[in-house]
């Protein structure tokens, strides 16, 4: 059975499922991701609100009109 094999977000470097770095191919590719992050390079889109509708769902279509 052949070993499944995916790319290093950092350098695009193939990784095997099985190493022990994965996703990356390495630790310097992994601390330049956290570096990334640490450095606010990488965002969240868009803010996580508790109380706010879902997708599915907005104030006007939970309003019933009668």
């Amino acid at each position: 059975m052949a070993s499944r094999t995916l790319s290093c977000p950092i350098c695009g470097k193939p990784v095997a499922l099985t190493d022990p770095e994965m996703p990356f191919c390495s630790e310097r590719c992994r601390l330049l991701d956290l570096g990334n992050w640490a450095s606010e390079k990488y965002v969240v889109s868009t803010p996580v609100e508790p109380n706010s509708p879902g997708p599915a769902s907005s104030p006007a279509e939970d309003e019933d009109d009668g």
